[in-house]
């Protein structure tokens, strides 16, 4: 068994079937990156594995949990998935650190003094510890973005979720989190990731699939996929984004 296995996974808004059946699995320390059009579902089941969408069928297994069961209590699951969005989300009235630090404090109960020294070694390790008391409006795109994974990390999840997030910024800005990303990855942290960031999901990716009309149509690594794919969609959706 995988660390998580998306079994069977459906999901209707209305009329509109955006998932159809997504089975996926991922081990502890693989980055998976999700690629597709814009209205694939990428973003969805994303939001079904953090549970913030219910599923209307199938099963999302988080290490021999299935936490896509009716009536679980959500909270316990997000403390181990993180997810970072595309817009970043900062209280505009609150410093960079004291928005990293509201979730640790009010979920896990934890002092600002406990607090200090891990949120402060997370901003220095990606170049943010003199700009830590800077409120949201005072720091570029880029800045914020990497403080909205900080505010991720600082929970100390299992796996992170993140959702097109450099999709907001200006192209200048984009290396500067995905270097974020980098190292991550070379830290072993289990990620999925929805992108449009084709280079970045070649260069780094353990796995990458191809979502279309809210199926995975393949998957395989960066070399299958990127290289030699089987389907003429994702043959025809790489010739656009290349």
């Amino acid at each position: 068994m995988s660390f998580l296995d998306i079994r069977g996974v459906t999901k209707s808004f209305g009329d509109n079937r955006v998932i159809r059946g997504i089975d996926l699995s991922v081990e502890k320390g693989e980055l998976v990156c999700l690629i597709g059009a814009s209205g694939s579902g990428k973003s969805t089941l994303l939001r079904c594995i953090n549970l913030l969408e219910p599923v209307d069928d199938g099963e999302i297994v988080l290490d021999g949990i299935d936490i896509a069961e009716p009536g679980l209590d959500p909270r316990p699951v997000r403390q181990r998935v993180g997810m970072v969005f595309q817009s970043y989300n900062l209280f505009p009235h609150m410093t960079a650190v004291q928005n990293v630090m509201l979730a640790p404090r009010r979920v896990k109960s934890r002092t600002p003094a406990q607090l200090e020294e891990p949120v402060r070694a997370l901003f220095r390790r990606f170049g943010l510890e003199s700009h830590m008391d800077k409120y949201p409006d005072a720091l570029s795109g880029g800045q914020q973005q990497r403080v909205a994974i900080i505010r991720a990390l600082a929970m100390e999840p299992e796996i992170l979720l993140l959702d097109e997030i450099t999709s907001a910024l200006d192209p200048e800005l984009v290396g500067e989190v995905l270097d974020v990303l980098r190292q991550l990855r070379s830290d072993g942290m289990t990620m999925m990731l929805a992108t449009h960031e084709m280079g970045f999901a070649r260069e780094v990716a353990d796995k990458v699939c191809f979502l279309n009309e809210g199926q995975i149509l393949e998957s395989g690594t960066p070399g299958e996929i990127f290289t030699a794919p089987k389907h003429e969609r994702t043959r025809s959706f790489l010739a656009r984004v290349l």
